[in-house]
């Protein structure tokens, strides 16, 4: 069997952080346009990126088995690939609280905490897309820096999106059903922050 050559896992990264920002995007879009009666197509939607996440994943990991060379350490790659999809699937998380809790309207501070994630997954795309050149970039380092701060801003927003919730929402049902989309929020923010420590450490490993 011919091996794959180091483009493939590139690639693979590439694809699986895409998905994440499609996935994030399709979130940001139910946010700033809240319908709940559309929430269910939504998840059809959005299961079906999180799907394709999953068949890249898998791709890599099966590669992984009988590959001889890799670009670094196997076990990292293998990290990286299940960082990336955790994303995805922490994103789609989010929606699916939002539907089983029968969360009625879309509150401001929730749409300011997933718009930081969109940025997020954006910047963890521009770092997939710095990775084939990890031993001679000049940025890399930057961006992972760049990630970490948005993470820092989803974790002060999912605070005081946390006291205001508690202090100010009347409808127990409504305070359960947001307390869970926000600890999903701040959860996507962190594996955002887990996929650059993991580049990160590649880099640091490599150089």
């Amino acid at each position: 069997m011919a091996r794959k050559n180091d483009s493939f896992y590139f690639d693979g990264f590439r694809r699986s952080a895409d998905y994440a920002c499609q996935a994030a995007h399709l979130l940001s879009d139910v946010m700033h346009q809240y319908d709940p009666a559309r929430l269910r197509d939504h998840m059809e939607a959005m299961h079906r990126i999180e799907q394709s996440a999953d068949e890249v994943r898998h791709g890599i990991m099966d590669e992984l088995v009988t590959a001889f060379i890799t670009p670094f350490d196997r076990d990292d790659i293998a990290r990286l690939s299940s960082a990336l999809d955790d994303i995805t699937d922490h994103i789609e998380g989010a929606l699916h609280r939002m539907y089983y809790d029968n969360v009625l309207q879309a509150r401001p501070d929730a749409i300011e905490l997933t718009d930081v994630v969109v940025h997020a997954c954006e910047q963890i795309r521009d770092l997939t897309d710095e990775l084939p050149r990890f031993k001679r970039s000049k940025t890399l380092r930057e961006r992972v820096f760049s990630v970490n701060k948005s993470e820092q801003d989803a974790d002060q927003l999912f605070v005081e999106a946390m006291r205001t919730l508690h202090t100010t929402c009347d409808d127990p049902m409504q305070v359960i059903g947001w307390h869970e989309v926000y600890e999903q929020l701040e959860r996507c923010a962190d594996d955002c922050e887990h996929v650059a420590d993991v580049i990160d450490g590649i880099v640091m490993e490599n150089s």
